[in-house]
């Protein structure tokens, strides 16, 4: 029998207390970490490149997904598409991806404060604002602001289904 994705990536799924003394260790044996987040609602390649690329940065990646609620104030009642368990396990299966977690905040600013990575990670588009950047470069760390795939977003994905699925007038 097959195990269910949840079971196979459990260990790389943290609570907030659990990541923050994952991290402790991880600062303890001089590895360098890197943070990004977001909601990661329909997994594409614009996804899997941006986490690559921040992976390349440091020893462990942690990816914080916003909670489904964070994700319906952030982006309205009918998303997220995937629930966040099914998000997480996603996350979790990914190479590139050595811990998640989980924040119900408006922005991650709280969760990477208590975390402090060694690099914080956004994508470009998020050049106006990078929570967090306040704390991590108090803290000796650094921003990196990492250019997007063109043409990826969950955004499109979900208007070329839907102009793919809508007849012809």
């Amino acid at each position: 029998m097959t195990p269910h994705p949840a079971e196979i990536t459990m260990g790389k799924i943290y609570s907030r207390s659990e990541l923050i003394a994952q991290r402790a260790e991880w600062k303890r044996a001089g590895q360098c970490v890197v943070f990004t987040n977001g909601c990661y609602d329909l997994l594409h390649p614009g996804h899997i490149r941006l986490l690559e690329s921040a992976r390349s940065l440091g020893d462990v990646l942690i990816l914080a997904l916003n909670t489904d609620a964070s994700v319906r104030r952030y982006k309205g009642p009918a998303r997220p598409l995937i629930a966040e368990a099914e998000r997480g396990a996603m996350a979790a299966s990914l190479a590139a991806v050595d811990a998640v977690t989980y924040f119900d905040e408006d922005t991650p600013r709280e969760l990477i404060a208590d975390v402090l990575p060694d690099v914080l990670v956004k994508g470009a588009d998020w050049s106006h604002f990078v929570a967090g950047r306040e704390e991590v470069e108090a803290a000796g760390g650094e921003v990196k602001l990492i250019p997007l795939e063109p043409g990826y977003s969950t955004t499109n994905v979900e208007k070329e289904i839907l102009r793919r699925n809508t007849p012809p007038a």
